[in-house]
């Protein structure tokens, strides 16, 4: 890992049930959840290129959409 993340929290009275989702928005401000999805199974660098531009594409689609079609100057 690039970054070492230290996430602490204290369980209080409140319970187990809140201080669980706490736990889980600090592990997502931390980008912690996001790199573990990326590191889940190995993607050859030219298949990483292929889907950043696929997205890409589908953003700039979803945008064309929204605006019907028009593109301001």
């Amino acid at each position: 890992m690039k970054d070492k993340y230290n996430v602490y929290l204290k369980v209080d009275d409140r319970g187990i049930e809140r201080s669980l989702r706490k736990f889980k928005r600090l592990c997502e401000s931390f980008g912690i959840v996001k790199e573990y999805r990326s590191r889940k199974e190995y993607k050859k660098p030219s298949i990483r290129k292929k889907e950043k531009t696929e997205a890409a594409q589908k953003k700039r689609a979803k945008l064309k959409g929204r605006s019907g079609g028009k593109t301001k100057i």
